[in-house]
């Protein structure tokens, strides 16, 4: 689904329109194209015939062999055009075979590269008309593997097959044909598997009946209500057994294997105090009309869109291990949390680019501050997150080149997190703040946004300029360094920012901790008067996260 969007950082009434205008359809920087594989330009960039039609439907219905591993289906895709063409692009991967497109009945000409597939049309294709293809297709799709994602073929501690999908790397093109990419998102999908009739299929969305096809398989049918990005779209299958449990006037449903069920009921109901802490900062879970599913899959976990799949032992912290060292996350199930969260950055607000995936990962490892905020009070929630600056690598921006199929540093989880805690000691008012938090989320929820669009929000609602801020952490590699020089004659101390971003402004807390002192460095000199010697000066780095030099 689109709609379209001027991003930017403005001002005044500019940047008021500019944010009136946005929505799910959001510009992106022109490529840098450098060094960039051929491969990585066709996945990632929003070209021209991908860009002149607007994703309206999904049906994917596909048919899964699981001894032979071999997938077979058709996907029904419609779109309306936003300018007259006669070519769409639609990607699937090289494994899987295109049996034929049809149109209004007829088979279509196509070509492709790659993973890219170009449709070609006997007629133009007209601005503002909606049209509808059939793409068939079949084949053994590549199996990537868990780690780097895909589809995987498995069997459980029974000998029964136990297959998952997880796609946000390698793309939803892995396993069926879809407009692989970030900008777009249908509207609405509906999803049909079938499987032997032995096993169970969980997908996204709401169940909307199983049919028994009388050839020893049967069909399970799921309904997505609310646009969804296409590497979230999933399949889950093996010999699920299926528990309820309710939380406020929400069924919460749970598919795992049997032999977890036990051990599931326990550790599964830590789902009800995940909610109430989201629901707390940010509204109202936000896929109602689809509900919420937690599935175990062999995967550690990943954040499909109202199915989130687990993978983390029924253990509380990761695999059991204490996620960020300082003793808190054992408290919780580090995949719960983290991959729920998801549902509200990543699922409901969506970056338009893979370059600004920190809006989904930055943002939901914040997340996992608040829940432990909420959960177990603030001073754990300072340590948690503080925990996370052994995580940080600063070797290269969390925000790479646009328009390429290209997979952000992993500091875009941890160093994006402390970021946004910097922010919160910058706008230094936590009720100012919470309802920060509350409002972006409410504003870009069901969008495709920039990094721009976030920024634009924040300057606007803040009434401060913050670009420089959020651009020395997202588009550089260096913290910035706060230099300190102590006059101990005169009793001064000199200070300014070392930081990459011209103009880096940041107010900051320092002195002692009894009794800080806000100052306002700029990257111009200043000083101030302290009592205080170089070595009992100090800086606020648990709320502010930068380097700290003195001489």
């Amino acid at each position: 689904m689109i709609r379209r969007c001027l991003t930017g950082t403005l001002a005044g009434a500019a940047l008021g329109a500019s944010l009136a205008a946005c929505s799910r359809h959001a510009a992106v920087a022109p490529v840098q194209q450098g060094s960039a594989a051929r491969s990585e330009l066709l996945r990632g960039e929003y070209g021209r015939y991908r860009a002149n039609n607007d994703l309206l439907y999904y049906h994917l219905d596909v048919r899964v062999d699981p001894g032979k591993k071999f997938l077979s289906g058709k996907n029904t895709i419609r779109f309306r055009m936003l300018s007259d063409d006669n070519r769409i692009q639609i990607d699937l991967h090289p494994n899987l075979a295109t049996e034929r497109i049809l149109f209004n009945g007829a088979p279509l000409k196509y070509t492709r590269e790659e993973s890219a597939v170009f449709i070609d049309f006997p007629e133009t294709l007209r601005k503002d008309r909606v049209y509808s293809i059939e793409y068939h297709y079949s084949g053994i799709p590549a199996e990537i593997g868990a780690a780097r994602g895909g589809i995987g073929f498995k069997t459980d501690a029974r000998g029964k097959p136990f297959i998952n999908t997880v796609c946000e790397g390698t793309g939803s093109s892995t396993w069926w044909p879809s407009k692989d990419q970030w900008h777009d998102e249908v509207d609405s999908m509906e999803i049909s598997v079938s499987i032997p009739n032995d096993l169970v299929d969980v997908s996204n969305g709401a169940f909307a009946g199983k049919t028994d096809l009388g050839d020893g398989y049967t069909r399970w049918d799921w309904t997505v209500h609310y646009p969804i990005n296409s590497y979230d779209v999933s399949m889950n299958i093996g010999d699920y057994v299926h528990f309820t449990d309710t939380y406020k006037d929400m069924t919460l449903n749970f598919y795992v294997l049997r032999d977890s069920l036990d051990k599931a009921k326990a550790q599964f109901s830590q789902a009800k105090g995940m909610l109430a802490a989201y629901e707390h900062y940010f509204g109202e879970y936000p896929f109602k009309k689809d509900g919420y599913k937690l599935v175990e899959a062999t995967n550690a976990g990943m954040e499909h869109q109202s199915a989130v799949t687990y993978g983390n032992g029924f253990k509380n912290g990761y695999y059991g291990r204490d996620w960020t060292g300082v003793g808190v996350s054992p408290r919780f199930d580090f995949i719960i949390i983290h991959e729920s969260g998801h549902e509200w950055f990543g699922n409901a607000v969506s970056a338009a680019d893979r370059s600004d995936m920190w809006i989904h990962e930055g943002w939901t490892t914040y997340l996992e501050v608040l829940y432990v905020e909420y959960t177990y009070g603030y001073d754990d929630a300072l340590k948690y997150v503080n925990g996370y600056k052994t995580k940080v690598q600063n070797r290269q921006p969390i925000i790479p080149p646009g328009r390429l199929m290209r997979t952000p540093p992993q500091d875009m989880y941890f160093k994006g997190a402390l970021m946004l805690n910097t922010l919160r000691n910058v706008v230094n008012d936590d009720t100012r703040w919470f309802k920060l938090l509350h409002d972006v989320y409410q504003r870009f929820k069901y969008q495709n946004i920039t990094t721009d669009d976030i920024i634009a929000f924040f300057n606007q609602q803040t009434g401060t300029n913050l670009t420089p801020v959020f651009n020395q952490y997202l588009r550089h590699t260096a913290l910035p360094v706060l230099e300190l020089k102590f006059d101990s004659t005169a009793r001064t101390v000199a200070y300014r920012w070392k930081a990459d971003e011209p103009g880096f402004a940041m107010p900051i807390r320092v002195g002692a901790k009894s009794a800080w002192q806000i100052i306002q460095p700029t990257t111009e000199w200043k000083s101030m008067p302290t009592r205080l010697t170089k070595d009992s000066f100090e800086v606020a780095t648990d709320l502010y996260f930068v380097n700290v030099a003195k001489e």
